[in-house]
């Protein structure tokens, strides 16, 4: 089994990981920069001008889409009709065939499954356009669980809900130290370190640097999904 490798292997954390919580765009699926079109997709179906607010749409990766848009459109309402527009967009962008797994992600997630430990996908994105992603790259039975934030009562991250939610549900590790928390944002950081994961990880193949990684609390930083079996041991 062929996984991407790095001149400089990050060093073995010896935990006794059981239960591994990936993200999926940027971390283990191409986004390509999907996410902004679909979003820019969505302000303009609102009125708005979408270069006026990339910066926070770049800022915010990894945050629930919901919540980015009750921020920038200030009315419930508004919000729920850019998610609409937003998840419409994206959820097209799928059909034409402009989503694709980062490399190494399947191989990754089939040997920590071999190893015994349990895999969760999670993502920012509503249940419809995660089981659009899923089903156009064939990932419907890959991971032992999916979530969204709808999942865990509605927050996604950067709070800890979708990770604890993940440890509550698979029942797969008797302390959340035994959790590898692993994303491409700091508000995947963010949601590892709150939920109290033994591992959290950062990846470079997605929206924030090793850098921004490390500042929200990475206790490793990844050329790629790849490297992670070589972290956990």
């Amino acid at each position: 089994m062929n996984l991407p490798t790095s001149m400089n292997p990050p060093t073995p954390t010896n935990p006794d990981i059981r239960l591994v919580v990936l993200d999926m765009a940027g971390t283990t699926v191409a986004d390509g920069g999907l996410v902004e079109e679909a979003f820019a997709a969505a302000a303009r179906h609102l009125g708005a001008e979408p270069a006026d607010m990339l910066d926070y749409v770049r800022a915010t990766m990894g945050e629930s889409k919901i919540s980015v848009f009750r921020h920038l459109f200030g009315t419930e309402a508004q919000a729920q009709e850019a998610n609409k527009a937003f998840e419409a967009a994206y959820a097209d962008l799928v059909d034409a065939g402009r989503v694709a797994a980062l490399p190494g992600a399947r191989e990754t997630i089939e040997l920590l499954k071999s190893q015994d430990r349990t895999v969760v996908l999670t993502t920012g994105f509503a249940r419809t356009t995660q089981d659009a992603i899923l089903a156009a790259l064939g990932w419907q039975d890959l991971a032992h669980l999916t979530l969204c934030p709808a999942d865990a009562g509605g927050r996604g991250r950067p709070y800890p809900d979708m990770v604890l939610t993940a440890f509550l549900r698979t029942a797969a590790a008797d302390d959340v130290r035994q959790l590898a928390v692993v994303g491409d944002t700091s508000y995947d950081m963010l949601s590892g370190v709150r939920a109290g994961a033994g591992v959290v990880a950062g990846v470079l193949t997605g929206a924030h640097d090793a850098d921004a990684l490390r500042a929200a609390g990475a206790t490793q930083v990844l050329d790629g999904i790849g490297q992670l079996p070589g972290v956990l041991g």
